[in-house]
């Protein structure tokens, strides 16, 4: 079992977060470097949530790890503490990936062997399927979510945030599109679209946080 290192102190934490933001551009990569390093015991025991979805444990980790890049990238110090931020982002990132596995499974024949029982006899997918029961009390909970979400977008949001995040994730039917392919839409810049989302994330999560 790989060692990680320990998690930074709340006050070496703030300062690597200093540097990365306000220090020289060596200052900054290396202050990303070790938020990375001592975060990985937090990306490693998310991943572990999906050790049985028969996904290689070291790729778990390696696509967790792509979630906590983007939680140091994004995170706002004024918010409270890294690791709160960066569970959900790592979280979020692992989901993607078994939900793009999913999709890609639903085109495997229902009635493809995938095994044998004990006395010899085929096993077939639509076997396995018909004999898993959903999860309800998952369901309602993450229906209850993103109704929730839905209304603070209503709520919380300028008309312009709502309408590059509903472009940008691919809600309301819409098709999920890149920042540069929503700037050139909107007739705007990238970057000046990243900013728009991230200040929309920043407020959908410091609401949803409040309950």
């Amino acid at each position: 079992m790989k060692t990680f290192q320990k998690p930074l102190t709340q006050g070496e934490e703030a300062e690597y977060i200093r540097l990365l933001r306000e220090g020289t551009p060596a200052e900054a990569r290396g202050a990303k470097g070790i938020l990375i390093e001592r975060n990985l015991r937090l990306v490693a025991h998310i991943a572990k949530k999906y050790q049985n979805s028969d996904e290689d444990m070291e790729d778990l980790i390696s696509i967790g790890c792509i979630g906590l890049i983007k939680a140091i990238d994004t995170f706002d110090d004024r918010k409270g503490r890294l690791a709160t931020y960066a569970c959900r982002c790592i979280d979020n990132e692992l989901l993607m990936l078994l939900r793009g596995k999913k999709k890609i499974s639903r085109e495997v024949s229902l009635f493809e062997p995938i095994g044998q029982d004990k006395e010899g006899n085929e096993i077939h997918l639509v076997d396995v399927i018909e004999q898993q029961q959903p999860d309800i009390i998952e369901n309602m909970e993450l229906s209850g979510n993103i109704r929730k979400l839905f209304v603070l977008m209503e709520e919380s949001l300028t008309d312009r945030e709502r309408e590059i995040l509903v472009m940008r994730y691919g809600l309301r039917g819409k098709k999920e599109a890149t920042q540069s392919e929503i700037g050139s839409m909107l007739g705007i810049s990238r970057s000046y679209v990243s900013r728009i989302e991230k200040k929309a994330l920043g407020k959908l999560r410091e609401k949803f946080e409040q309950g």
